[in-house]
């Protein structure tokens, strides 16, 4: 059982950036008005953030983490770790973005620097690796990077997945901190259901190929090429009404900890009907639960920090806040966190 407890570690700051470029659901002109309202009313996403060509998630993460290290007055030099989690890399099979990131930000070469291919789950999966090297006190600082330029993965033509996401990249600070309790994690996989979500071609499972480019309709009525993203929506929405509130159920458990304990529930933002499902299923109020699904659709690994930044700001800054984050999806891998913020640094949004 994967419950785990890194001590001596405290969040300092995080941040996030977006793509200026904004495109409107309402606008679509792909798909019937009547689908669009439907898609808007069930899962939430009025608009999305869409990188321009030649913008890749390394440059969002970039932008976040500057604007990170000048407002929280970090010395580079003490940033020993950085972890870089996306399924959008700079570069497909090599090298790793987290040593391409580690030059740009002008950062020791002492820091070890390594990519993680996760996305819905991948925040929290991100803290707890950083958490892990930080608690035995031999690296001080760290910095995660987190999201995706997710919206370049479906096809326009396929209504199931092509309004839902969108771009962002967020950089969170971690210290090791001998004040502080420490992150607590719950972590679980079933890669059985790797079906769920995934695109098929262009892994050395099955390669590339001319053909990976071909449209087809699949028995649900979706545009799809092989090198797309296939969401199976209802696979995915039962996974998620099921294992979220047990993983965080198991960790409040652990903990002996109640929703009064809770000042917040940050989820992944998968769809507002599955959040919502996840939040009913856990008693939570709907004041501690905060949205940017609105505004910015699923943004992969991205949506808990993006989720923080723009819709937590103030309180994250000017008070000590107790945390429950919880990550689902792709892999199939899931995660929650349970921490307490001190006052922490939140730049405003940052538009790229």
């Amino acid at each position: 059982m994967a419950l785990l407890h890194n001590k001596y570690v405290s969040i300092k700051g995080i941040s996030a950036c977006v793509p200026a470029n904004s495109v409107k659901n309402t606008d679509n002109e792909l798909f019937a008005p009547g689908d669009i309202n439907a898609f808007i009313n069930n899962v939430g996403v009025e608009e999305l953030r869409m990188a321009e060509k030649g913008v890749c998630t390394s440059d969002l993460c970039v932008a976040a983490a500057e604007k990170l290290l000048e407002e929280t007055q970090t010395d580079r030099n003490d940033i020993g770790i950085i972890v870089f989690v996306s399924q959008s890399p700079d570069y497909f099979f090599l090298p790793n973005t987290a040593c391409i990131i580690q030059d740009r930000l002008k950062l020791s070469k002492e820091t070890l620097a390594f990519d993680v291919p996760l996305g819905c789950s991948g925040y929290v999966y991100g803290l707890n690796l950083i958490a892990s090297y930080l608690s035995a006190g031999q690296i001080k600082k760290g910095l995660l990077l987190v999201g995706d330029t997710a919206s370049k993965i479906p096809n326009a033509k396929d209504k199931s997945s092509s309004m839902l996401f969108g771009d962002a990249g967020a950089a969170t600070l971690l210290e090791y901190d001998e004040q502080s309790e420490g992150l607590h994690f719950h972590m679980a996989t079933d890669g059985s259901g790797y079906k769920a979500i995934i695109v098929p071609e262009g892994g050395f499972r099955t390669r590339f190929s001319a053909a990976s480019l071909e449209e087809y309709t699949s028995n649900e009525g979706l545009v799809r090429t092989p090198h797309s993203l296939h969401l199976d929506g209802f696979d995915v929405f039962s996974f998620g009404i099921s294992e979220a509130p047990k993983t965080c159920k198991k960790l409040m458990e652990h903990l002996a900890i109640t929703n009064e304990d809770i000042d917040f529930a940050v989820f992944h933002q998968a769809n507002k009907m599955m959040n919502e499902k996840i939040r009913k299923k856990l008693g939570l109020p709907e004041n501690k639960v905060p949205y940017s699904l609105k505004h910015f659709g699923n943004t992969s690994s991205a949506s808990i920090p993006l989720t923080m930044v723009t819709e937590m700001r103030a309180e994250l800054q000017q008070s000590s806040t107790r945390l429950l984050l919880c990550g689902f999806g792709v892999g199939l891998s899931w995660g929650t966190a349970y921490l307490q913020c001190s006052p922490i640094v939140v730049p405003e949004l940052i538009e790229l």
